[in-house]
């Protein structure tokens, strides 16, 4: 029994240099899902009290967002709910359909997990230059000695490239340990670990949603007079 490592080496059609494989399908695929979800969620949003069912799990989803971004970074939520929201909502789906046979989840790919990491990377001045301005923003790295500022950018890679490798980790093993107890207890095991693969799935979004706001807090922080 073959075990891909990574849907990366899945590869649906190749021409020369481009190729089209299950990490660019299944993503794409993930975008139309959450796209025509999110129209037919909000296209009849209602402040009556009967609500439908979607717009309640939509409401609840999104109350707790940003109750948690805003204990996490002591911040307005406001500002950072559609970037941390879409972030949660990507990777917590991409996980979750990991239980549709055939499907491998973009995040067991590390050019996924990169891709969302570097955006988490770039998020952080954007929301700190906003914040702050773009002067006060770039004094953080100066302090408390401007020789410390090669340490600053070398942690910014550093934990860039540990929230890249962390999911992709976790991911990918979840889904190595469902396929080898597939072969080996093709009925029992597989389905604990299924279940078990669901519940780790939504917890690691939700770190990777919430390191992503001590990220971008830390540096937003206007009181914050230091890195």
């Amino acid at each position: 029994m073959h075990i891909s490592l990574s849907p990366d080496e899945i590869v649906f059609w190749q021409w020369r240099f481009v190729s089209i494989n299950a990490t660019l399908v299944f993503t794409w695929m993930i975008m139309l899902l959450l796209g025509i979800g999110a129209w037919l969620v909000t296209r009849k949003l209602s402040t009556d009290t009967q609500l439908s069912h979607w717009q309640n799990l939509l409401e609840v989803l999104v109350v707790n967002l940003h109750d948690q971004i805003q204990q996490t970074s002591g911040q307005n939520s406001d500002r950072y709910l559609p970037f941390i929201g879409t972030l949660f909502v990507f990777i917590a789906t991409s996980n979750l359909l990991a239980i549709v046979p055939g499907y491998d989840p973009p995040t067991a790919s590390l050019s996924t997990t990169a891709a969302l990491a570097i955006c988490v990377f770039f998020a952080v001045p954007v929301f700190g230059i906003r914040q702050q301005g773009i002067w006060k923003y770039l004094h953080h790295y100066l302090e408390p000695n401007p020789i410390l500022f090669p340490f600053y950018i070398i942690s910014e890679l550093s934990r860039t490239l540990a929230l890249a490798v962390r999911l992709f980790g976790n991911v990918m093993s979840d889904g190595m340990i469902v396929a080898i107890l597939i072969s080996i207890a093709p009925f029992f095991f597989p389905a604990i670990m299924q279940a078990l693969g669901l519940l780790t799935g939504l917890i690691q979004a939700y770190i990777f949603a919430i390191l992503a706001v001590v990220y971008i807090g830390s540096m937003s922080n206007e009181d914050n007079g230091s890195k």
